[in-house]
């Protein structure tokens, strides 16, 4: 909760997840600074969707010693926490440090908004569907897991990054999902 007492949004972000989506899947390539997403417009996106104070946690993987400082800087500006996370080799310090974070939410009141497509936070999000809060995933629509579609019974919200949170300053070139009731085809006419 905020220090209010008023509840809180916490906006849990697997950087390195959607970077990786990003490059990858949607970009070919290492994304440049203009294709990346802007972050103050998922806080933002969490506060007016979920109509409360949103805390944002941002995941680094800090394992080889360095940060990238003008990024942690950038960070804290527009609101969130780093969490810079290190480990030994191999291990997947911003994996294990979201779900111990997603765990310890089971137990706090709050709503929560995961930034990620990885099926390795499923045990979690699972547990924190308790029906008394708000749970959402935010990514890119079609390259969020397949395990958590059965979630969406349950509550499960799920964004897009560009169509919904409109985090990007360019269009990414992707083709996108269209649901059936959403499909017109006279724009492809």
């Amino acid at each position: 909760m905020a220090a209010d007492g008023e509840r809180t949004t916490y906006v849990v972000v697997d950087g390195e997840n959607i970077d990786a989506t990003l490059g990858a899947s949607i970009l070919d390539g290492r994304p440049g600074p203009e294709q990346r997403p802007r972050w103050e417009r998922l806080l933002k996106f969490a506060r007016d969707t979920f109509q409360q104070p949103a805390k944002g946690l941002f995941f680094l993987n800090a394992s080889n010693g360095h940060l990238p400082m003008s990024f942690v800087s950038a960070l804290l500006a527009i609101g969130y926490q780093p969490i810079p996370l290190a480990g030994g080799p191999g291990e997947k310090v911003v994996d294990i440090g979201i779900q111990r974070t997603l765990d310890a939410l089971v137990n706090r009141e709050g709503d929560v908004l995961l930034g990620s497509h990885d099926v390795d936070f499923l045990p979690q999000v699972d547990r924190l569907l308790t029906g008394d809060r708000l749970v959402g995933m935010v990514g890119f629509r079609e390259f969020m897991n397949s395990q958590y579609a059965p979630l969406a019974e349950r509550g499960l919200k799920v964004f897009d990054l560009e169509d919904d949170v409109r985090a990007f300053n360019v269009v990414l070139p992707r083709v996108r999902i269209i649901p059936l009731a959403d499909f017109d085809p006279t724009r492809y006419l």
